[in-house]
């Protein structure tokens, strides 16, 4: 597969792999922003995406930021669909004790694109038994 991007910004950095076998691709800042502990703000780059029909691409955290610096993507994963052709935009929130300096070039976020499938939706009057029922939300311990 191959993946277009298009810079609508002249600092904007194409995507890459740090390694031949990861899943995610870096994305880059093209601005310098400040994020205050406890708070968040959108972080451009610079980047537009022609994504193939059926597939998404999914903006994940980056786990150094999160480790090191309490950094994460709000939406978590969030997404974007293949017929989106805005700028992509990162959602980052600092739940670190200090505030947080984004630099023109840091790689804020990872970049994940995945397959879509689009079931066709049926209303039904039951489901099927299965072991687990309708225990959830920890029930099986911690």
């Amino acid at each position: 597969m191959t993946l277009a991007f298009r810079r609508v910004h002249p600092d904007a950095v194409l995507p890459a792999y740090a390694h031949p076998s990861d899943a995610g691709m870096d994305l880059c800042s093209v601005e310098d922003a400040v994020i205050p502990s406890g708070g968040r703000a959108l972080v451009h780059t610079g980047l537009v995406i022609n994504l193939p029909p059926l597939t998404e691409a999914q903006v994940r955290p980056r786990s150094g930021l999160a480790l090191k610096h309490g950094v994460t993507v709000l939406n978590t994963p969030g997404t974007i669909d293949s017929g989106y052709r805005g700028e992509i935009g990162v959602i980052l929130a600092n739940f670190g004790d200090a505030d947080f300096a984004v630099k023109k070039g840091d790689r804020i976020a990872q970049l994940v694109i995945a397959p879509v499938t689009q079931p066709t939706v049926v209303e039904t009057d039951e489901v099927d038994d299965t072991d687990r029922g309708s225990g959830g939300f920890g029930s099986t311990g911690v």
